[in-house]
């Protein structure tokens, strides 16, 4: 069975084709601007803003599985648009598809959030993932979308480079104290992923730790892990600067850990 991992060469996406190749899928990814050849995959490049080559390459591959971790950021063409066009190809060729969206959906007014909960994005991004779970969920009513939070793992997390360089001086920023998210490990997300694409789960599912913790919070528990002096971490107010976005998000991962395998851990375990 071929699994395709659409944003392979990713943090995530990478973690997604070492466990599924390890455990013996044949694994197809894709990559949109850093080429790959790792042994682990047969790679792909795919440009999300590009229907007919996102059609030409799961036509050719007849996937049983989509996992889509691909990361446009604030681009709406791929995070939105791109997505759909996925979830169109995935639905057009039977493929059972496990997309990844984000806490960037919800606004924090509630701070705690579960599955039922609607989407209220603030940011450009949160908007763009929530226009992606609409989409994919009226054109793939059987596909997963699986919000998960902060993902931290080695130096290739963009978070954990933060708090090196921030430890080193070679980056300016704050670490925000009243910013709040619930991180996961790379690993267990992955894993999480991979079980419920084998599964006939579907609709909303919440994958992120536990524990709930500050920027800050987090920085501090990666300089520990790192051997790096938490002291030179600075530190801030989010509400003090004219940054938008939700200040205090916790997924509620209750009722989807309740029928996983796998065990996504919170943070103060895995750090």
């Amino acid at each position: 069975m071929t699994v395709l991992i659409v944003g392979g060469s990713g943090f995530l996406g990478s973690e997604l084709v070492r466990q599924a190749s390890a455990a013996g899928h044949r694994v197809a990814a894709t990559f949109a601007t850093r080429p790959c050849d790792g042994p682990e995959a047969t790679w792909y490049e795919v440009d999300l803003r590009d229907g007919d080559r996102v059609e030409e390459v799961v036509a050719s591959l007849a996937p049983c599985v989509v996992v889509n971790a691909s990361s446009g950021s604030t681009d709406w063409a791929v995070t939105a648009d791109g997505s759909v066009r996925l979830a169109m190809a995935a639905a057009k060729y039977g493929c059972r598809l496990v997309h990844v969206s984000s806490d960037a959906v919800f606004s924090g007014t509630r701070v705690h959030y579960d599955e039922s909960c609607r989407p209220d994005p603030v940011t450009p991004y949160g908007a763009a993932k929530a226009a992606a779970e609409t989409g994919i969920r009226l054109l793939a009513p059987d596909a997963v979308v699986a919000r998960t939070s902060l993902i931290i793992g080695g130096i290739q997390s963009e978070h954990v480079r933060l708090v090196h360089d921030l430890a080193a001086g070679s980056r300016s920023g704050v670490l925000f104290t009243d910013d709040v998210r619930c991180p996961v490990h790379v690993g267990d997300l992955a894993a999480a992923l991979l079980e419920l694409a084998f599964t006939n789960a579907c609709g909303i599912h919440h994958l992120a730790g536990g524990d709930a913790v500050s920027r800050h919070g987090l920085g501090v528990l990666i300089a520990q892990r790192d051997g790096l002096d938490a002291s030179r971490l600075p530190e801030g107010l989010r509400v003090d600067t004219s940054l938008s976005g939700a200040l205090d998000v916790r997924l509620d991962s209750r009722a989807t850990q309740a029928k996983l395998r796998t065990r996504v851990r919170g943070v103060h375990e895995f750090l």
